[in-house]
């Protein structure tokens, strides 16, 4: 680092305009850097306009698949950054009555580039590690609620994520997750 360098705030619509990625004011000099990871009243004037009340942080190793997850009846929005190594980052619209229900959206998240994915309420959510390993941090407007934990396959054809690997690490339960069409006819998706 020479100098000293300045990436400005902004938040972006996705193609998916709910689904927004923020990128926050980094000040890097030769020391290292310096950001807000979160600013309630900058957030808001974004287009991030939630309480957060839960953070939750985990570590995986390269090609690990997380996902894809939600909670139906006590949604959660969330707010996800990788603070080490490199993560593509996925918010599938399970809104029943949305016109972009079932599509998704993705971006690279990683330490270095320092952005964030916004995720409202009524999508799932799900990430696989690029990098060697990846610390990733994720701000919640909901509690977890184990008897609320609820996912869709990360493989389901008729999503079709275009995922940055083909034989990902996954756990027992995102192995067994239903498609979009079996949360169909069982109801389990948002209205």
């Amino acid at each position: 680092m020479q100098g000293n360098e300045r990436t400005l705030m902004r938040f972006e619509p996705t193609a998916i305009p709910e689904v927004i990625l923020c990128r926050p004011d980094v000040y890097r000099d030769a020391r290292g850097f310096f950001m807000e990871t979160y600013h309630a009243d900058k957030y808001r004037a974004g287009g991030v306009e939630c309480v957060f009340v839960q953070d939750n942080r985990s570590l995986s190793g390269q090609n690990v698949l997380r996902g894809l997850h939600f909670q139906r009846r006590r949604p959660q929005a969330k707010l996800v950054s990788c603070l080490h190594g490199e993560i593509f980052d996925v918010a599938v619209d399970l809104r029943r009555s949305s016109p972009t229900f079932g599509r998704w959206v993705g971006a690279l998240l990683s330490g270095e580039n320092a952005r964030q994915m916004f995720i409202p309420t009524g999508f799932a959510h799900g990430f696989c590690v690029i990098s060697k390993g990846a610390e990733i941090m994720y701000k919640c407007t909901g509690f977890y609620d184990p008897t609320d934990d609820c996912g869709v396959a990360w493989n389901d054809p008729q999503i079709g994520i275009k995922w940055p690997c083909s034989a990902p690490l996954l756990s027992e339960k995102d192995r067994q997750q239903p498609s979009l069409a079996q949360l169909l006819a069982t109801d389990g998706v948002f209205e």
